[in-house]
C-alpha cells in the first residue's frame, strides 16, 4: 500500500439516500500520536492532527448536500458556528461539524495501525488509551490558547478552521480496532508513527432545523 495512493477523503454517495441527513465519511491521519503525560500534554501533536484533518473537513463541507443546507441556513446560532464567530479564539475561527447548534452527535469507528505486532499494545509510543486521549483532544475545538502550543493560523486557515467536534463528549459510540502497519518507513518517519482511519457517522439528537 503506497502512501501516495491514499485518498484523504472518502465519501459514500449513497449514504444520504439511505439515511436522510446522516453524514458518514472517513478521515485519515498519518503521523505522530504519542501518549500524553503530566509533564507533556502533547499540545503540538494535537494541533498537528487538527491541521491534517482541516483540509479533509473543508472538502467535506464544500460539496456534501446536507452540509450545504447548514451553510445556507439563516438561524443565528447556526450561522455563528458556520462563520467561525461562535468559536473564534487565539487568532483562529474554528468551525466544528459535530456541535450542539447543529443537533448532532457522532459515532467513531477507528482503525488504529501501528508498527507493533497485533497484541503489542504498549511497546512503542505509549498505551493505546492514553494515545487515544490525545487524538480526542485533537478532534475537538481547543478550549484555550495553551492547547495550540503557540501556533497561529496560516493564510489558508485564517478565515475558518474546520474541526470535527465542539466537544469530545459528543462522541456517543466508539469502536477501535488495532492492527499492524506494514508499510515500509518513509524518510523521516518514526517507528512510532501511526496511520488512523477514522470512520465518522453523525447522529441527530433533535429535530433538524434545516
Amino acid at each position: 500500500m503506497l502512501r501516495e495512493t491514499i485518498h484523504h477523503f472518502i465519501f459514500d454517495p449513497d449514504v444520504e439516500e439511505r439515511s436522510g441527513d446522516t453524514v458518514q465519511f472517513r478521515l485519515i491521519y498519518d503521523g505522530r500520536l504519542p501518549a500524553a503525560s503530566v509533564s507533556d500534554t502533547r499540545s503540538t501533536v494535537k494541533h498537528a492532527i487538527r491541521k491534517a484533518l482541516h483540509p479533509q473537513l473543508d472538502e467535506l463541507w464544500s460539496f456534501h448536500p446536507a452540509l450545504e443546507r447548514i451553510a445556507r441556513h439563516t438561524d443565528e446560532q447556526v450561522g455563528a458556528v458556520f462563520s467561525g464567530d461562535a468559536f473564534a479564539r487565539c487568532g483562529y475561527r474554528f468551525v466544528p461539524l459535530i456541535c450542539n447548534a447543529f443537533g448532532l452527535t457522532c459515532s467513531l469507528d477507528i482503525l488504529f495501525l501501528r508498527r507493533d505486532m497485533p497484541g503489542g499494545l504498549i511497546r512503542s509510543g505509549g498505551d493505546i488509551d492514553n494515545r487515544l486521549k490525545v487524538l480526542f483532544d485533537a478532534l475537538r475545538v481547543p478550549q484555550n490558547c495553551s492547547e495550540l502550543a503557540g501556533a497561529t493560523p496560516e493564510p489558508h486557515e485564517a478565515n475558518r478552521f474546520f474541526c470535527l467536534l465542539e466537544d469530545d463528549a459528543l462522541i456517543t459510540e466508539l469502536r477501535v480496532t488495532t492492527d499492524w502497519l506494514l508499510t515500509p518507513r518513509a524518510d523521516g518517519e518514526s517507528v512510532n508513527d501511526v496511520r488512523l482511519i477514522i470512520q465518522v457517522k453523525t447522529v441527530l439528537t433533535m429535530e433538524p432545523v434545516l
